[in-house]
């Protein structure tokens, strides 16, 4: 399979096991008090990474629509790639090498390690969307073929984007279209397709088997290739002969004469006419048909419409329209109405527009998560959010509601040692997380029932029962007197602890795993 390769991707393909742990610090909550929908203001590295315990491998649809690398620096979303915070990441992980990066080199630095998160993030059924252009599209779908495997590829829809020529254009040639990228993460169970049209059926001959319509009846296949499709067709009732057309007939002659008995061919009038089939609705393997890999419904004049008409005016520049991505997450979520959806380059919040249209549509409950690194994460895409919620000018409000968060300290120091300033709630989460790759469990009470569990007690899975034993004004011991702490019957035991006083070999007998903090803490 061809790889791609530019300056700087040696630094950049595991750079996202060194991106520092932070937690997410909830500022405020607004709507709906139970909702699951969040909206994180900061890098989004750091996010995807943050959302890992939480969230891995339970995405079900993502969607992004990241700098289209054009070199244009007058946009509030900067495309040219040369934020000083991407220079300062850039000269960190990359090193000196960083001053002879092309902007292409850039994108694709800043691409990679995200990408390789919102993998890992996917779900196993999951599907990703990435809209991009002509710039950039040939390098990312190198990429993402080496990252999600070139087999998992499922489109790459055409986007007609515009609906007027750029009269800008200096090459002659008006780009009035962009891309959308489609991979699933392990299979090619595909899309769900566009809904058939029923309005062609009909029953003007009072078949009892319902509505059908006229179908085609020839073949896909030459004389060399099928001959048994090749044969003269005669109407049993006037005699007329059809010849066989060039590539043949849909069906060999036993399954075509027992078609005629069923009366499912339909002869027509003329002998210059050609026979056709019927094909009924209560027949039909699926409602849905196969949905075009060029998408014409949408453009991105609909999107500038529908943000002047939440906010007044124009305040983000090229907003994709809510249609788009409303179309696209409908096609892998119609069957899963708790679906959570993830969008790492928010922007103005289309993504959530187009959730919580969904959900009013159909009454579903799917959640979205939100990641914006500029400024704007509050002013615009909360505030999209808050007011498609409550509606806007004549617009009926979708309810919902959402939780806004920053990305907070570190887990770990610089020295390589638990931050005390984490709270203790979000480090046993990591913690959780590093053994079991799932998230912390909401009740940590032991099977029993019995409520005598030590508060250090994190949870069981798969028969190990893990303690985390951790105070952060003072050293912890595992030792003789800590163990009757411990309640719940497991066959295998890991325990935290800051020191261990008990021989191996008698923990070892007991099936007890010792592991010290900070040093046995997993990175991931």
């Amino acid at each position: 399979m061809p790889t791609l390769t530019w300056i700087g991707k040696d630094k950049v393909v595991n750079h996202h096991h060194d991106v520092p742990f932070r937690v997410l610090e909830q500022q405020y909550s607004f709507g709906e008090a139970d909702s699951f929908n969040r909206i994180i203001h900061g890098d989004n590295l750091e996010a995807l990474k943050a959302l890992l315990p939480y969230y891995e491998g339970r995405i079900k649809c993502i969607y992004i629509d990241p700098p289209y690398n054009t070199g244009n620096e007058n946009w509030v979303y900067n495309d040219n790639v040369s934020d000083p915070k991407l220079k300062r990441w850039l000269g960190k992980v990359v090193g000196k090498e960083s001053e002879d990066l092309t902007r292409h080199d850039k994108w694709l630095c800043m691409m990679y390690p995200r990408l390789v998160l919102l993998n890992r993030l996917l779900a196993d059924d999951g599907t990703l969307f990435v809209s991009i252009d002509d710039i950039e599209v040939s390098s990312l779908r190198i990429l993402l073929d080496e990252i999600f495997g070139r087999n998992h590829l499922i489109s790459q829809f055409i986007w007609k984007s515009r609906v007027s020529e750029d009269a800008r254009s200096v090459t002659g040639v008006s780009n009035d279209h962009e891309y959308i990228l489609c991979y699933h993460k392990k299979d090619l169970s595909g899309l769900r397709g566009v809904e058939k049209d029923l309005t062609k059926f009909t029953n003007p001959d009072n078949d009892v088997r319902g509505p059908w319509r006229s179908a085609d009846l020839t073949g896909l296949a030459t004389r060399e290739q099928r001959p048994n499709l090749h044969y003269d067709l005669t109407d049993p009732v006037t005699g007329t002969v059809y010849e066989s057309p060039p590539k043949g007939w849909r069906f060999e002659q036993s399954t075509m004469a027992k078609r005629i008995a069923e009366a499912r061919i339909l002869f027509p009038n003329l002998s210059s006419g050609r026979p056709r089939q019927k094909v009924f609705v209560n027949e039909m393997s699926s409602a849905y048909k196969a949905i075009s890999s060029v998408i014409l419904s949408t453009n991105t004049a609909q999107g500038t419409r529908i943000i002047n008409e939440i906010f007044g005016t124009s305040v983000f520049d090229f907003p994709k329209p809510v249609e788009l991505p409303q179309m696209l997450i409908e096609q892998v979520t119609h069957d899963f109405p708790d679906a959570i959806i993830l969008d790492s380059f928010a922007g103005s919040g289309t993504t959530a527009h187009a959730v919580l249209n969904l959900n009013k549509q159909d009454g579903g409950n799917r959640q979205f998560i939100l990641v914006e690194m500029e400024d704007y994460a509050e002013t615009i895409t909360a505030e999209r959010v808050r007011r498609v919620i409550d509606g806007y000018g004549t617009k009926e409000g979708t309810g919902g509601g959402f939780a806004y968060y920053e990305l907070g300290p570190a887990l770990f120091t610089e020295d390589n040692l638990l931050n005390e300033t984490v709270p203790l709630a979000r480090i046993r989460e990591y913690i959780w997380y590093s053994e079991t790759r799932t998230p912390l469990p909401t009740t940590r009470l032991p099977e029993t029932g019995e409520g005598s569990e030590s508060p250090h007690f994190l949870g069981k899975l798969f028969d190990t029962a893990y303690y985390f034993y951790y105070e952060p004004d003072q050293l912890t011991t595992l030792d003789y007197d800590f163990l009757p702490t411990i309640q719940t019957p497991a066959e295998q035991y890991v325990v935290y602890a800051d020191n261990c006083l008990i021989a191996r070999e008698w923990l070892q007998q007991r099936h007890i795993i010792f592991k010290k903090i900070p040093r046995d803490i997993s990175r991931f």
